[in-house]
């Protein structure tokens, strides 16, 4: 993991109307620091981002005390995003006032039986009731955080896009470090896996929904000839073992695969006329890939090569920023980002980035936007000042 903590420089800011607050997890007294941090406005939600290394089931607890009435979700992360970008060992809070949000969520129990139909009837009411709560606020957008190791993110985003309607949807797969140990998803006072949560929300902010990601597709293909699809499991690629076949086609040692090497050389499917990253998590010990997102026989990928990260990052958030800097940005960005700019001594300069224009956040195992499942991209919404203000 990036050991860059704190490179960047906190930005004093002037107090906006999304409300942030930065905690160390193992100080004692976390979660009283977030309190006062956030102030006494009232807030319709509260969303936690939590260190691996903390303990999720006393954090989610302990907030769930220290803030009520007020409602909290979260997730733990694989990093954190925080007032001086990249970090490591921290809670990240994020509170949303009542005078400017109204929010609903629906809780996914168990991503192995979950009722989508029950789940899409929940979300439409819950739009149905905001729509009449606050009929002059006219943005929304949906918030999903998600069991990173559940295998299930695929599956439940395809789903729930009919009960989406007009409104985008982002999110990010919890994460455990770099252990791929165990993920949890907050809620109610409890560290749950093998869950989600779904955050609905209506506001009077004008918001922009964003994906975005820095590779280009370069000419080397391959072909899925052998597949586990249930546990994203590739088996063989060109009718080869496919680590060894991944590795020929990058000129590698196939013993000498590692997690940088991944990030370094993804591979892309095209869906819809634009490619989407399907990362590679490890190689298993029979010499199998297993990957973050779905898989399956017969599928093309693609060599994808990525551009400056630094450069790139810069670009997309002057296009967030040309018209109206926003309050906040609230960022979903893959693991592999983060290995990426550590491998390529990167970290200093994207986390400055990401601390000047305010992006808030966590380093995930996987995205979500609108009704697809991606890997290696860096997802969120740009929340703007409404214009009377």
């Amino acid at each position: 993991m990036d050991q860059a903590v704190g490179w960047a420089t906190a930005r004093a800011r002037t107090p906006g109307i999304v409300k942030t607050a930065f905690a160390r997890h193992d100080t004692g007294q976390s979660i009283e620091t977030l309190r006062r941090q956030l102030g006494d406005d009232p807030l319709a939600l509260v969303i936690l981002f939590v260190s691996p290394n903390a303990d999720a089931s006393v954090v989610i607890a302990d907030a769930e005390r220290a803030f009520a009435p007020t409602p909290i979700v979260g997730c733990t992360t694989a990093g954190e995003l925080a007032d001086s970008g990249y970090c490591e060992d921290q809670i990240v809070a994020i509170g949303l006032p009542q005078s400017h949000f109204d929010i609903r969520t629906v809780l996914v129990s168990d991503l192995n039986e979950f009722e989508s139909d029950s789940i899409i009837k929940e979300m439409i009411h819950n739009r149905n009731t905001m729509m009449a709560n606050a009929p002059d606020w006219s943005h929304e957008f949906t918030f999903l955080m998600i069991d990173g190791l559940s295998t299930k993110e695929d599956e439940l985003t395809s789903e729930l896009a009919v009960g989406l309607g007009p409104v985008p949807l982002f999110g990010g797969s919890a994460g455990d470090g770099t252990k791929f140990g165990r993920t949890y998803v907050l809620y109610q006072g409890q560290a749950r896996s093998n869950a989600a949560v779904l955050t609905q929300v209506r506001t009077r902010c004008p918001i922009k929904v964003f994906k975005t990601d820095h590779l280009l597709p370069t000419a080397y293909r391959m072909v899925v000839t052998k597949a586990d699809p249930a546990k994203r499991i590739v088996q063989e690629i060109n009718a080869e073992p496919a680590a060894r076949e991944y590795a020929r086609i990058l000129g590698k040692d196939p013993e000498q695969l590692t997690t940088f090497t991944f990030a370094a050389h993804p591979v892309v499917v095209q869906i819809g006329g634009q490619h989407h990253v399907r990362a590679i998590q490890q190689v298993a010990g029979n010499g199998d890939l297993v990957f973050f997102s779905a898989i399956d026989e017969g599928l093309v990928l693609t060599l994808a090569e990525p551009r400056d990260m630094v450069e790139h990052l810069q670009e997309e958030i002057s296009l967030l920023t040309e018209k109206q800097q926003p309050d906040t940005i609230l960022g979903c960005d893959c693991i592999l980002r983060r290995l990426e700019a550590q491998q390529k001594q990167k970290t200093h300069a994207i986390s400055d980035i990401l601390s000047r224009h305010h992006v808030v956040g966590f380093s995930t195992y996987g995205e979500q936007f609108n009704s697809i499942h991606v890997n290696q991209t860096l997802t969120g919404v740009a929340i703007y000042p409404p214009e009377k203000e």
